[in-house]
């Protein structure tokens, strides 16, 4: 079977190709010729993963999935959310975005986030959705150089070290995109 990946995230990209079977091949939009930023314009993360999947179906006929990731900080009103990616601005810098996170946070004692991660499929004419969240906390200070975005800074509850420090395989484990997938495949195995 092959299936778009409706994403130009290389480290995305590189983490859910460790996840998904074998004999699903995973195209990617450069695959597909599609070069042009796919829409997020929805006020939701399930909204954004829906979005990008339609685009991708309507404008290219394959099918396909997506996900839309967010960082949500309880004591931020759950910001950045759905604007994580351009939480400091249309550059989409992780370290812009993470540098005004902790200035946002400076003088909060909840440190506690999550990141929650939507997959829309469209496959064979259904839409379907699944939802993976990892609960945390923001760090005082950045640590470790694996992983990508808000990971140096987000610790999963339960353990000592940031996402950016673990290996991918246990973040996969535990994190919020590792769950996602793990319920896209099992709805492969069902199908």
């Amino acid at each position: 079977m092959k299936l778009v990946f409706a994403t130009n995230n290389a480290n995305k990209l590189k983490e859910v190709q460790s996840l998904i079977p074998q004999h699903i091949k995973l195209l990617s939009l450069k695959d597909i010729g599609c070069f042009e930023d796919i829409p997020e314009t929805q006020d939701t993360i399930e909204g954004n993963a829906i979005q990008k999947v339609e685009y991708v179906k309507t404008n290219y006929g394959y099918d396909c999935f997506a996900d839309d990731t967010g960082l949500e900080v309880a004591a931020l009103n759950n910001e950045p959310g759905v604007y994580s990616a351009r939480y400091a601005g249309e550059q989409r810098d992780a370290n812009d975005n993470m540098d005004l996170l902790l200035t946002n946070l400076k003088d909060k004692s909840n440190r506690k986030a999550q990141f929650k991660t939507v997959i829309a499929l469209h496959l064979n004419g259904k839409l379907e959705t699944f939802t993976g969240v990892c609960k945390g906390e923001i760090t005082q200070e950045k640590k470790g150089n694996k992983g990508f975005g808000y990971d140096p800074i987000f610790k999963p509850t339960g353990h000592t070290k940031t996402f950016a420090e673990i290996d991918l395989k246990l973040k996969n484990e535990i994190g919020h995109r590792g769950k996602a997938v793990k319920q896209l495949i099992k709805y492969f195995n069902i199908i």
